[in-house]
């Protein structure tokens, strides 16, 4: 497989931008009042300025750029926090958004953001001032049609939808100059542990979606994609506070935050609380993560009861056996199929390349596998699977590790792709998918899978710090796989070795629950499926009469028939149970959107809308709308978006469009040609992407000028980072190098020749402090200033108390 060559490189970048200042020239490109667009402007921009949209561009996040008008306050986002309290297996949070007009006109205000997929929201409130408004719960296009009425006629007003499981959007009306408007959501979630590690993640923000569906016929429901964003390593422009304190029940063994740096203090042996670090102000950037172990590897399982006025509830966990490893594993097919997309390059590029070096580095002799990288096109390391051996393994990683990032997230023709490659009969067959999920077609992906249910199981890795959990989570429920998220390079090996165990053994098949004389209805899940990971059996439902009988779950594992009772007298209804009833209608609404998903009926989506009424939860079909009774404005006001920042470790590559004043990105590679013996598609001619022409691709193979070559020969690292990670980041960016002008141009003479670059990691992965310590031939101070340019721009893990520092000898 050939090289990219800094030629290719610096021909993309040229062609993209003088096809940028001839859209300008053909008044195609416009600035905007949140963001300048290239090609894929999006509508929403377009409307706020009074342009005209041409009606055939795709949706696309923008750049936000500043506008020079000084009277409308384009940040209005002040500050986002979040109070959450962990009660034995069940997390309370309240988050509470700050909006204030720092201009001198009214506005609205539109903010996206993320959530747990598990979140059942179910209250809202609105404070102005001295005054609080309650939100109240209706049917979307009722609470969209009373929040516009109430912007028109002047009020302030606050609009909660739920756009995908995951992804929200708050607009605030009427914001006067001055004012300070706080919006405050509760919701509650279930945690359920694996391995014995109970894990809360509260995302903090919406990585930007690629999607090909034409903005001129897009629903209301999917503009939110046309998003301004800040570029790379750019900070939040409204600060984050987060807090969490922990009532476990029982003694806790460890407390850890991998993502943020925090403050744990211990209350005694079953109480804790966790504060975010100071330095952590901007950190809305990527999810947080806070994991907990309880003492002798305890689990909180058993049966939880709620007696209501009207219905009664209960939660059922129970704890798997220990894993029985097989003596004789089954053969086995594996698809890898990999994300190598403009929003995965660098960090999160790094990360899949590290975990499926471990994956395919681990598989048998007697397996056989194949490889799919996919951005808007894809490519396959064979028309077959092969066996797993020595040669064919390197192979693979030689592959992967070529590749750089760059295109747009073509999921579903992958997906479809990787179904139809010929497979062995009588051999299991699992497609591991490694992606960030910054894609709009979840509910296609899910459909897609189901339908393929028989043909193989689908075990997705979400890669990086702010991944899309619900297309990783749905695409293994639709699967009967299991879902994992690697946010660091250092969690690659395990997540590689837990997959090894999930595949080779399952914990529990056959699953059954008999509930006896316990007189249960509305039970979820409908069937209980086979448990792969160390996690309990959870059931939700509900419950007539007294509380009596006992509950049993059965089960096989690989030593035998398994069986669980549980004495229902021996538990009491509780008043503090009363967060159940929210928790199975959540799981209720979930399992009607799968099967809706599946096959649209109109019957469901019905049953989803009364569920949300009825126990006041936001759903795709249900809104919370809060409208002050003051009419505050007479004179209009601007519409302004929130723009987000790109999760920690993306690139600007993710949005796919130049940032203001022409500044080219530091790698604008377009997608690279199949290697010898691999097999590739083009892009899709609908992807919203510039295809090249037949001429422009061969002249783009034509042999770089230069025959220099890059190698990394030594990394010393002192500090926090792992030797490893540093290597890892540096073995994927040097060749990066070769695009300073002095050496792509060929003005390098034949011969070794050896460099030393030193440079300062601090703890959130930025560079700085980069120096040369030695040379063993003078460089100008052209290429100097460029090399370290180069540097500047990497990005590293973060973590640790201190800051890193790192040496690295080069050949070239």
């Amino acid at each position: 497989m050939a090289e990219m060559n800094p030629i290719k490189v610096v021909s993309v970048a040229l062609v993209f931008a003088l096809s940028f200042l001839t859209s300008i020239h053909t008044g195609q490109g416009k600035r905007a009042g949140n963001g300048i667009a290239v090609g894929g402007i999006p509508g929403p921009a377009l409307a706020e300025q009074g342009l005209p949209d041409t009606g055939d561009k795709t949706l696309s996040p923008y750049f936000f750029v500043k506008s020079e008008d000084s009277d409308v306050d384009r940040l209005p986002m002040k500050s986002t926090s979040a109070e959450v309290e962990i009660a034995g297996v069940i997390a309370n949070v309240k988050v509470v958004q700050t909006y204030r007009n720092e201009g001198k006109r009214p506005i609205e205000a539109i903010y996206v953001f993320p959530a747990s997929t598990r979140a059942a929201v179910s209250a809202m409130k609105m404070t102005i001032g001295e005054r609080t408004v309650t939100a109240v719960i209706r049917k979307r296009e009722e609470a969209r049609r009373d929040y516009e009425q109430a912007k028109s006629q002047g009020k302030s007003a606050s609009l909660l939808e739920q756009q995908r499981p995951n992804v929200f959007q708050m607009n605030v009306a009427n914001i006067m100059p001055g004012d300070e408007i706080k919006t405050e959501l509760t919701y509650n979630e279930l945690l359920s542990p694996t391995e014995g590690v109970y894990e809360f993640v509260y995302p903090t923000v919406v990585g930007p979606r690629y999607s090909n569906q034409p903005a001129a016929g897009a629903p209301a429901s999917e503009k939110w994609v046309q998003n301004p964003y800040l570029h790379e390593k750019e900070p939040p422009t409204y600060s984050f506070n987060i807090t969490a304190r922990l009532n476990a029940g029982l003694p806790i063994r460890e407390i850890t935050c991998p993502s943020h740096e925090t403050a744990i203090r211990y209350e005694g042996q079953t109480r804790a609380s966790v504060d975010l670090g100071a330095n952590e102000k901007f950190g809305g950037n990527r999810d947080f993560v806070l994991k907990y172990r309880l003492s002798g590897e305890s689990i909180d399982s058993g049966l939880l009861l709620y007696r209501g006025k009207d219905e009664n509830f209960f939660l059922l966990t129970v704890q798997p056996p220990k894993r029985v490893v097989e003596a004789a594993i089954p053969a086995r097919e594996y698809i890898f199929i990999v994300d190598v997309s403009g929003s995965m390059h660098g960090f999160p590029l790094e990360i899949s390349k590290r975990l499926l070096t471990d994956l395919i580095g681990g598989l048998k002799p007697t397996d056989c596998f194949n490889v799919m990288l996919f951005s808007g096109d894809s490519t396959v390391m064979a028309e077959r699977s092969v066996p797993a051996s020595a040669d064919n393994v390197r192979r693979a990683v030689e592959m992967i590790g070529r590749r750089q990032g760059g295109g747009g997230t073509e999921l579903l023709p992958a997906l479809k792709k990787a179904l139809s490659l010929p497979r062995k009969e009588g051999v299991s067959r699992s497609m591991v998918i490694a992606t960030d999920g910054f894609v709009t077609v979840e509910e296609e992906a899910f459909e897609l899978i189901r339908s393929h249910i028989g043909d193989a199981n689908f075990f997705p890795f979400g890669i990086g710090t702010s991944v899309n959990r619900m297309l990783i989570e749905g695409m293994a429920r639709a699967g009967a796989g299991e879902p994992f998220v690697i946010t660091r390079p250092d969690e690659a090996p395990a997540g590689a070795e837990k997959f090894r165990r999930y595949i080779q053994s399952p914990l529990l098949t056959n699953v059954k629950a008999d509930f006896g004389a316990f007189g249960v209805y509305d039970v979820e899940p409908a069937g209980i499926p086979d448990v792969l990971a160390e996690r309990p059996v959870v059931i939700f439902g509900k419950w007539r009469g007294e509380p009596s009988g006992k509950i049993t779950v059965k089960g096989s594992t690989g030593a035998g028939e398994f069986a669980k009772t549980v004495d229902v007298g021996g538990s009491r209804p509780e008043e503090g149970n009363s967060v159940l009833k929210y928790l199975w209608a959540r799981a209720r609404i979930t399992a009607l959107t799968d099967r809706n998903q599946l096959r649209s009926d109109a019957t469901r989506v019905g049953q989803i809308t009364e569920l949300g009424l009825k126990y006041g939860l936001l759903t795709s079909y249900t809104s919370f709308v809060a409208i002050d009774t003051l009419v505050r404005n007479q004179s209009g006001s601007d519409t302004v978006t929130q723009p987000l920042p790109l999760p920690q470790g993306v690139s600007d590559l993710a949005v796919g469009a130049p940032s203001p004043g022409l500044r080219m990105y530091k790698s604008m590679a377009a997608p690279r040609s199949a290697g010898r013996g691999e097999v590739s598609s083009r892009e899709s001619a609908g992807s919203g992407r510039p295809q090249a022409s037949p001429a422009r691709e061969e002249k783009e193979k034509a042999p770089v000028k230069s025959d220099l070559r890059i190698a990394v020969r030594k990394v010393e690292v002192r500090g926090s980072l792992a030797e490893t990670d540093v290597r890892s980041v540096v073995d994927s960016r040097a060749q990066e190098f070769l695009n300073c002008p002095e050496w792509s141009a060929g003005k390098h003479k034949p011969g070794i020749e050896t460099i030393v670059i030193e440079w300062a990691v601090d703890r959130s992965g930025k560079v700085g402090n980069v120096r040369f310590v030695s040379s063993s031939k003078r460089l100008s101070a052209h290429l100097e200033r460029c090399l370290i340019k180069i540097v500047k721009n990497w990005i590293f893990p973060s973590g640790g108390n201190k800051g890193t520092v790192v040496r690295v000898t080069i050949e070239y």
